[in-house]
C-alpha cells in the first residue's frame, strides 16, 4: 500500500506542477492581451488628436495661402496647396502600411515560454 500511495502522491505532485505551469502560461497570455489592448487604445486616442490638430492646421494654412494669392493667382495657389496635401497623404499612407506590416507578433512571449516547456518535458 505504501508503494501505491507513493505513486499517487507522485502523480498528484506532477499534476499540480502541470496545472501550475498552465496557470502561469494563461496568466502570461492574459497580460499580453491586456498590454496589446491598452497599446491600441493609446494609439487610437493619440491618432485622433493628431488628426484633429493636423486638420485644423491644414484648413488654416490653406486659407492663409489662398488669402495671400487671392488677387493674383488664386487658382494656381489652390492647385499647388491641393497637390502638396496629396503628396503628404500618399507619404503617410505608405508609412501606415509599413507600420502595419511591422507589428510585433501577438503572444510571442507566451509562445516562447510554451516552446521552452515542451523542450523541458521532452528531455525528461
Amino acid at each position: 500500500m505504501t508503494q501505491t500511495s507513493g505513486i499517487l502522491n507522485s502523480a498528484k505532485t506532477i499534476l499540480s506542477t502541470l496545472l501550475s505551469m498552465v496557470q502561469t502560461r494563461v496568466a502570461l497570455l492574459a497580460n499580453e492581451l491586456e498590454e496589446d489592448r491598452l497599446r491600441m487604445i493609446r494609439l487610437l486616442f493619440l491618432g485622433l488628436l493628431v488628426m484633429f490638430f493636423f486638420c485644423l492646421s491644414v484648413v488654416l494654412f490653406t486659407l492663409l495661402i489662398i488669402a495671400v494669392f487671392w488677387d493674383t493667382n488664386r487658382l494656381l495657389a489652390i492647385g499647388l496647396v491641393a497637390t502638396f496635401y496629396l503628396v503628404i497623404a500618399a507619404g503617410l499612407a505608405a508609412y501606415v502600411v509599413s507600420e502595419a506590416k511591422h507589428k510585433p507578433k501577438l503572444f510571442s512571449v507566451s509562445l516562447t515560454e510554451l516552446a521552452k516547456d515542451c523542450a523541458i518535458l521532452e528531455h525528461d
